[in-house]
């Protein structure tokens, strides 16, 4: 069941509810009203016959008593006009204590010697007998009847019984007629109110069935870039959009994101690829060698041996560095803890004196600071931007550091001839290499590499390069505060 449908049902429900609520209220009241206009009708007649009958008749001489049927004339228990001034339609019996019946005037028409007594059940009698009053309804007699019974009692006896009735068959009618209204007057009612309603939930949920159609648009031809068009006010639907839209610019960017990075990660396999093919494939060629006949000369077979194990250690020295990517990629988290910076650079340049003796390695303004990281990636850091810059440079390499409020940073400068911009752009490329001069060894994993150290300790990586200037590496972390005792 739709949504649209399960809400026009749901207002014809509470609609239908509160017509009949308003229908059964509005009945009652009206049949109560007429009830209580006609007995207090009934009462007022036969107070006026009560009292006609007490004031003309009853007198210290004993009531004359009924032969039978038929009834005596109503003349002779009153002697004035009493019975002639009631509203028509009302119906008067006078019965004996026992329920015998005496007189039956109708309204002070002609007497009908064949009328009977109005209806009176064994309990009526019986609290009649007992000087109560008693109402009751009947229709034994063909007619709705209601029915107003009074004790006339003299010197503590009961000596009549009056009997009052009017006919409730025009009250029924009305009644009837009422019903029948409130009923067809409500089935239309909620006829139309289906239909009114059942436009009005097609005009609220037609902007969700513009989601949902954009949703399934989006869902079949993977595009990101759509959005929901809403013009309506801010409210429920309207948020339900705007979150709608908000969700698929993220999904845009997600997805953007995960293009990317299978785009990197199948450049990174291709240049994994290629540069694990060189060294294998020239291992693969000397051991050929090594196993051809006749054996080749020993001196050529140390040179040969010589070149499988320089192109092992490329290996892995390659393997080596992918491990470290690997492990800054999976989120490996570093050690942290407070670090002197002076020392870490002082071994850093040591280290990488090593590498070039007769290289000039200054260290200048590394002031007395301390951050928050791992010293052997730092350590790591620093030696992958010296060796670069011993690499690609032969003027003097320059290491500064210093801290500026929360942070600390660390300069590594030369003087060589720089970098171009377009290659700068690249210059945290995975295997990318800015300079192809087959004399310098590496594999363009270097920076990669530095990079994600740096990040994995929460700080950051810049560099800074001017064609035939030179070129400064910076690297930016926490600093920690040294707490005194």
């Amino acid at each position: 069941m739709s949504i649209r449908l399960r809400l026009t049902l749901l207002y014809s429900a509470i609609l239908a509810l509160t017509l009949i609520i308003f229908g059964s209220v509005l009945y009652t009241i009206q049949a109560q009203e007429t009830m209580n206009s006609l007995q207090a009708n009934l009462i007022q007649s036969g107070s006026g016959l009560a009292q006609s009958i007490l004031n003309n008749y009853l007198n210290p001489n004993p009531p004359p008593k009924p032969s039978g049927p038929p009834p005596f004339p109503i003349e002779t228990l009153s002697g004035d006009q009493a019975f002639n001034q009631l509203r028509e339609r009302v119906i008067v019996r006078v019965l004996a204590p026992n329920g015998t019946l005496i007189a039956s005037p109708f309204a002070g028409q002609d007497q009908d010697n064949t009328a009977q007594a109005l209806p009176l059940s064994a309990d009526g009698l019986k609290a009649l007998t007992n000087k109560q009053i008693w109402w009751e309804t009947s229709s034994a007699t063909g007619d709705h009847l209601l029915i107003y019974n009074i004790p006339l009692v003299y010197q503590g006896n009961v000596t009549f019984i009056v009997q009052v009735a009017q006919s409730l068959g025009q009250r029924d009618q009305a009644l009837a007629a009422l019903s029948a209204t409130l009923i067809i007057a409500g089935l239309l009612t909620i006829l139309i109110a289906f239909g009114i309603g059942w436009v009005m939930a097609g005009e609220t949920l037609r902007p969700i069935q513009h989601i949902t159609q954009t949703a399934q648009v989006i869902g079949r031809e993977s595009d990101f870039t759509r959005r929901v068009d809403y013009t309506g006010p801010n409210d429920e639907i309207g948020q339900l959009a705007e979150t709608f839209n908000s969700m698929l610019a993220r999904l845009q960017d997600a997805y953007q994101g995960v293009s990317r990075a299978l785009k990197m990660q199948r450049g990174f396999v291709a240049d994994v690829s290629h540069e694990l093919r060189t060294p294998l494939t020239t291992i693969r060629g000397n051991l050929e060698l090594l196993r051809r006949e006749p054996p080749m000369p020993a001196e050529e077979g140390a040179d040969v041996l010589q070149d499988v194990v320089d192109e092992s250690d490329r290996l892995i020295r390659l393997v080596n560095d992918l491990l470290v990517l690997a492990r800054a990629d999976a989120g490996q988290s570093l050690t942290r803890a407070a670090i002197p910076v002076r020392s870490v650079i002082e071994e850093a340049a040591k280290q990488a004196r090593q590498l070039d003796r007769g290289r000039e390695i200054n260290i200048k303004e590394a002031e007395d600071v301390t951050v928050s990281g791992d010293r052997d990636a730092l350590k790591q850091v620093l030696l992958i931007l010296l060796d670069n810059a011993i690499k690609y440079t032969t003027e003097e390499i320059t290491i500064s550091a210093g801290a500026r409020e929360s942070e600390v940073w660390i300069c590594v400068s030369d003087k060589g001839a720089g970098i171009s911009p377009e290659k700068l752009e690249r210059a945290f490329d995975r295997f990318y290499r800015g300079e192809a001069n087959s004399k310098v060894q590496g594999f363009g994993l270097g920076l990669p590499i530095a990079k994600a150290l740096v990040e994995g300790q929460g700080g950051r990586l810049e560099i800074q390069s001017s064609v035939n200037e030179g070129t400064t590496v910076k690297i930016r972390l926490p600093r920690e505060e040294i707490k005194t005792k």
